[in-house]
Formats: C-alpha cells, sequence, structure tokens
C-alpha cells in the first residue's frame, strides 16, 4: 500500500539541502516516489496517509560505529580507561557470551536505535556467534552493515575470545557468503585494533575484504595509552600502521581517531577513509576530543556512532549530534559545527561510510525509504524559531520520534514497536544480563 506523509517539515538532505515546510512524501514499493508538490496526486487510491504536522521527517539517522554485542553490558563497566575497560570488564563480558545472550543483547539494542530514529548502522560484533545479530537484525527489519571481530594476538585476550589467525578470516569468509546482500544486510570485516590482531591478520583481511566487495571497519587512535602501545610494537602511529596493511581507503570506517598526528590526518585525507566521531564513548572512556572540525575543514568523510552501550550508556542517535555540536565550540569557536553540517554527518555521513549513499540518507525521489519522524511540538522544542536543524539538533530528544520507516516499513508507529516486542526484550535482556555476570 502507499503511504502519504502529509504535511510534514522535511529536511530532504538532498543536493540543495531544502528544508520544505507543509509538504508531502510518498512512499511506494520500499523507496521514496515524490517529496512535496504532486506527491498527493500520484498517491494511489486508499493510500495511508500519515498526518504530520507540527514534525519533522527526516532521513533515518545512519551510526556508523555500534557494538550490539555489548548493550546487555550497560552500567557495567564505568570508571575505567579504554585498555582497562576493556580487559577488566568488556572483553570478558564479552568472551561469556553464548548465542541466547548475545540474541537478547542485540535485540535490545536494536530495539533502542529504532525508538531512536536510527534506521542503519556499521556494527562490530564479538569473535563468536556472528550469525545471532544478523539473524535479530533481520527478524526486527533492521539495515545492518556488520561483522565478527577479528582477535588473534595480544597476552590479555580471554581464551573465549582468541583465535587462530586462518579460523577467523574463514569464519568470516563464510558469513560474509550467507549475508552480504541478504535483504537489508551487508558485511563488514573488522579486525577489533591493531593492538588485538596480528600482523598477518591484518594484511590479510584487508585483501579478502575487497576481494569480496565488502567494508572494513576498525578502532584507530582512540587513547593515549592505546597509541603508546602501537608504536613500542610498530615504531609508528596507529592510522600509519593501519595504512600500512591497507586498512584506509573510502572503503574503511576509522572508529575515533582522537590523537592522529599530522601526518595521519594528511593519511586520511589523501585515502578518502571515513572518521566516526564516538563523542559521548570519548568522553566517558575519558579517551580525549577528536579533532573533527579540523578534518571537515580538510575534506575528510566525518559520520557519528554512539559506540557500545557500556561505554555510553546509550545508543541515542540525538545525543551524539548534540555533543558534536557543542563540544568543538571552545576550541574552534562559536561558529564550528552548525546544527545543519551536524544532521548531515548523522545521516549522509553515515550512510557514506556503509558505501550506501545513492540508497539512503537524504530524501529525494528514488531513494530507498528509511525515514524518521520528530514531534517538534514538545515543551523542550517549543518554540521551534527559524532554524529546524537547530531545533532537532540542539533541543529533541530520542523520545520525540514517533514514526520510524526502514525500506518502507513502519517499523515504529506511534512511539510503538511494529517488529519487535518491546516487554519481552526488556524482561529477556535483565535476565539474561544477570545470567551472564553470574559466570564471571
Amino acid at each position: 500500500m502507499d503511504q502519504l506523509i502529509v504535511d510534514a517539515t522535511v529536511v530532504t538532505l538532498d543536493p540543495a539541502r531544502r528544508i520544505l515546510h507543509g509538504a508531502d512524501v510518498l512512499v511506494r514499493g520500499g523507496r521514496i516516489e515524490a517529496v512535496g508538490g504532486g506527491a498527493a496526486a500520484q498517491a494511489a487510491a486508499g493510500a495511508e496517509r500519515i498526518r504530520a504536522s507540527g514534525k519533522a521527517l527526516i532521513p533515518g539517522l545512519v551510526q556508523a560505529h555500534v557494538h550490539l554485542c555489548q548493550t546487555l553490558f550497560r552500567n557495567r563497566a564505568d570508571g575505567l580507561e579504554l585498555l582497562d575497560w576493556l580487559r577488566q570488564r568488556i572483553w570478558p563480558f564479552e568472551a561469556a557470551h553464548d548465542e541466547r545472550s548475545l540474541d537478547a543483547s542485540a535485540r535490545l539494542g536494536i530495539a533502542e536505535l529504532i525508538r531512536g530514529g536510527t534506521t542503519a548502522i556499521l556494527d562490530m560484533g564479538t569473535a563468536r556467534h556472528t550469525d545471532v545479530i544478523f539473524e535479530a537484525a533481520e527478524g526486527a527489519g533492521f539495515r545492518l552493515t556488520g561483522g565478527k571481530a577479528h582477535m588473534d594476538h595480544g597476552a590479555d585476550l580471554p581464551a573465549g575470545l582468541r583465535e587462530a589467525t586462518e579460523a577467523s578470516l574463514r569464519e568470516a569468509e563464510a558469513l560474509c557468503g550467507r549475508w552480504h546482500g541478504k535483504g537489508l544486510a551487508r558485511y563488514a570485516f573488522a579486525p577489533r585494533f591493531v593492538l588485538s590482531c596480528s600482523d598477518g591478520l591484518l594484511r590479510e583481511v584487508a585483501q579478502l575484504a575487497r576481494r569480496l566487495g565488502a567494508r572494513l571497519h576498525t578502532h584507530a587512535s582512540e587513547n593515549a595509552a592505546e597509541g603508546e602501545a602501537v608504536r613500542e610494537r610498530f615504531g609508528a602511529p596507529n592510522i600509519e600502521v593501519l595504512h600500512r596493511f591497507g586498512l584506509t581507503g573510502s572503503d574503511v570506517a576509522l572508529a575515533h581517531c582522537v590523537w592522529p598526528t599530522e601526518g595521519e590526518v594528511e593519511l586520511l585525507r589523501a585515502t578518502g577513509s571515513h572518521v566516526v566521531h564516538c563523542p559521548a564513548s570519548n568522553l566517558k572512556l575519558a579517551s580525549g576530543i577528536a579533532p573533527i572540525p579540523d578534518f571537515l575543514a580538510r575534506g575528510i568523510h566525518v559520520a557519528l556512532g554512539a559506540d557500545g552501550a557500556p561505554c555510553n550508556n546509550d545508543l541515542d542517535a540525538f545525543v551524539e549530534m548534540r555533543l558534536a555540536a557543542l563540544l568543538h565550540k571552545p576550541r574552534f569557536g562559536p561558529g564550528a559545527m552548525p546544527a545543519a553540517q551536524v544532521l548531515e554527518l548523522a545521516t549522509l555521513g553515515g550512510a557514506r561510510a556503509l558505501g550506501l549513499e545513492a540508497e539512503i540518507g537524504s530524501i529525494e525521489p528514488g531513494k530507498r525509504a528509511d525515514l524518521a519522524l520528530v514531534d517538534l511540538q514538545r515543551l523542550h522544542t517549543t518554540p521551534i524559531g527559524d532554524d529546524v536543524c537547530g531545533a532537532i539538533v540542539h533541543a529533541a530528544r530520542s523520545s520525540d520520534v514517533t514514526d520510524v520507516w526502514i525500506e518502507g516499513r513502519r517499523v515504529l508507529r506511534d512511539r510503538a514497536l511494529t517488529t519487535l516486542d518491546e516487554e519481552r526484550i526488556v524482561a529477556t535482556a535483565r535476565s539474561e544480563s544477570d545470567r551472564i555476570a553470574q559466570t564471571l
């Protein structure tokens, strides 16, 4: 059935960056059929009409760095810097995952993401049971690009995460064969970070991903101590090391990039690599603040991501947008990171990082109907003023999202999830979280 969204403030993010007031959008067959004038006239008789007066229709938000496998560990890993956080909390928890707990973690995360207007993510799983994450996303009608984490090096790895190099690569190749291009799923090869991967794995994973036409996704220069450890092992900084192994380029998303050298910034620009800014995570783990305005000024591609729930502690793209808009002003000036630019990072920027900018990230005829409707008539968003993007980025909250479409399917209707059982998800997540914690 055709769906006609009526009388919305449509933030298109199209090439002209138009904002259309009182406009209609027609959705047909999973795609955007028409925007603005003529949309209503093209709707079939009996089309479902969704009244959107007082609401902003935005492209579905795209988060380019998430760990669904960690959602179950929310509020269990506070007060630590990155390497201690990993060794003492996150790796032991991930190593304890079985298929049941990982399913609960993934469904909890996906439900939260949809409720907050996120329609697509780039996910990094743990080392095991990766099929479960894809199955959870498939059942929810959620757009997932992701893959297993590769971890074959390091004295501190738990036995449940340590892999043999060839076995890790072959498992990822098989996962890619099963999921890449299946429905809304796409595969991304995900060496966890330099310190948890052998030289051979880093070299081979880049070649394998490109042979199979998949994305590459890893962490880079997140923490100062991490950077020192990389220099000690390789005699070079983190991003430069990744570049040596082929882990830079337009098909690569590097999460964080908080501590780049000047030469590495130029490498990011020259290779067309994507940086994923995770402001809440970087603050909570005391990692630092990535120089995002400098990246953007040099033409480096930037997207946003919430990272994992234990280092955030939520998956709220509106929190990330607000932080990204405010965090850099003391250093770069009050005009840094205007709201319209931040909203673009959270939509088109994420779509580019996933290699999907031709399909999602803006509201244009022919693109996939990944959309979110945001109520701007709440106390905290009134009055809207003359800057709709400012109202969305600085004032709106994830709880203001009323409706979400993914590939034209309405997965959130009047604030109710339609593809997931929220009550059951919450109950299962609580019991599974307690069960896993008791095993440690």
